[in-house]
This record gives C-alpha cells, sequence and structure tokens, in this order.
C-alpha cells in the first residue's frame, strides 16, 4: 500500500519531499503528491513513512 497526500490539508511546507527516500513526493501546482507505484512507504529506509511523521495537518495518509 502507498501513502497519499490530501490536497486539502496540505500545507505545501515541502518537509515531506527531502525526506521521501524513493522521491515518490513531488510539488504539483500548490500541493505535493505522492506517486503512489514509487512509494514504498519508507519500508527498509525508516521504521514507519516519514511523510506522515513529519506532515503538520497530518494530510498524508495510507491509500
Amino acid at each position: 500500500m502507498a501513502y497519499k497526500i490530501i490536497p486539502e490539508l496540505c500545507q505545501a511546507c515541502g518537509s515531506c519531499e527531502s525526506e521521501c527516500p524513493n522521491r515518490a513526493i513531488s510539488h504539483v501546482e500548490k500541493v505535493y503528491t505522492i506517486d503512489p507505484n514509487k512509494c514504498k512507504e519508507c519500508q527498509g529506509t525508516y521504521d514507519s513513512p516519514m511523510c506522515a511523521q513529519l506532515c503538520n495537518t497530518d494530510a498524508c495518509v495510507p491509500a
């Protein structure tokens, strides 16, 4: 399963993008999005998905 970003909650702070080990997060227009084909939930790099841990608005959720 991959994670997704809820656009209405995303504040486009950018903290998630730099921590993604698979470069699955990108800035599109005014918010960030997660490519579900690249998202591996940080398995093998972190204990849990960093996007969800770092998000101040809880915009990163399981897809």
